[in-house]
């Protein structure tokens, strides 16, 4: 059996009975064609079933319009979330997402940043992991950009985005504070990413500027699961906990759950939770979850815009951006 081979620009130009270089003028924006000519092009093109190799297109101009998504827990609300916000903003600019998943170790990450050169793409969007100097490099001899996305690091050339965790951890504990709690709590995982430390550092630190201690404990990955056995972990302290901050809204509704079934804490009469992330499930009734919303649209939308821009102008400078994540009040903390 014959493999079946994209129809040519060629073949257009055949068929129309005009030059190769006709058909290339007829599918470039902005291109000299006389309107007879565009038209004898088009209807062939539609009668072969034409579509132009944009690929070979940007690769001659030195861009293929691939963006790289290096990613690891995709199943999860808020990754998914931004996935799909990312991937759309991708899309309207003319972009082509290609997402690797990877775990979240810094091998893997850059393996994946390894694959995105190898496919020519333009820039790479890092939402685990982080790249060793090494690679950074290699990525801008390659003329790749990199965006970080709550990813601490210091380096140039990169668009940095993060989240005021500081300012999060702040708020939670003066609306902790309010409502009489004095037993404070960090549950947080055992994946220790920056996003998730500097949430919790955040925390502590307010706490311990208003004179107040909090006890920090993680187990497991950022899941549900790690959520219910950290209940277990803390509610059974000799000191149980009277207020819990949750580095995640899914670790946070594990807990939550945990604490009702299991230790039959009434939330939010005896027990003040707060979550972070502002997945679908912390509105839903059985949770009605305090958390903070991470400003999905906003970070996609910088990520994008830095992309475009900086292959417009062939900027090479890096940049950072700090964005608010709003307290969003529902029914786990008392008194507000």
């Amino acid at each position: 059996m014959t493999q079946k081979v994209f129809v040519s620009a060629q073949e257009v130009a055949e068929r129309a009975g005009v030059s190769r270089s006709a058909v290339s003028r007829t599918f470039t924006p902005g291109a000299s064609v006389s309107p007879e000519t565009r038209r004898k092009v088009l209807e062939a093109a539609e009668t072969l079933g034409y579509q132009v190799n944009q690929l070979a297109r940007g690769l001659m101009r030195n861009e293929s319009g691939i963006v790289c998504l290096v990613v690891a827990d995709l199943g999860t609300p808020y990754r998914s979330n931004l996935i799909r916000s990312l991937t759309d903003k991708l899309q309207n600019a003319g972009k082509v997402a290609m997402v690797v998943n990877t775990d979240r170790s810094d091998d893997s990450v850059d393996l994946a940043l390894r694959q995105a050169i190898r496919y020519r793409a333009d820039a790479s969007i890092i939402l685990s992991g982080m790249p060793d100097q090494s690679i950074v490099q290699l990525c801008e001899k390659n003329g790749q950009r990199l965006v970080l996305i709550n990813r601490n690091d210091d380096r140039e050339g990169t668009l940095k985005i993060n989240l005021d965790d500081r300012e999060a951890g702040s708020q939670v504990l003066t609306a902790f504070l309010r409502a009489g709690c004095r037993t404070l709590a960090f549950a947080n995982s055992l994946a220790g990413t920056p996003s998730l430390m500097a949430r919790e550092k955040g925390f502590v630190e307010a706490a311990r500027a208003a004179g107040v201690e909090v006890v920090v404990e993680r187990s497991g990955p950022t899941g549900y699961e790690s959520g219910r056995l950290l209940a277990q972990k803390l509610l059974t302290r000799k000191q149980r906990p009277d207020a819990v901050f949750c580095a995640t809204d899914l670790i946070a509704c594990g807990f939550m759950d945990a604490a009702r079934h299991q230790f039959s804490i009434s939330i939010p009469e005896d027990l003040c939770i707060a979550g972070f992330d502002d997945i679908a499930q912390a509105s839903w009734i059985s949770y009605q979850l305090t958390t903070f919303a991470q400003p999905v649209e906003a970070i996609a939308s910088e990520a994008v815009t830095w992309i475009v821009e900086a292959a417009a102008e062939g900027a090479t400078r890096g940049n950072s951006v700090k964005l608010h994540a709003e307290l969003v009040w529902r029914e786990t903390i008392r008194g507000r």
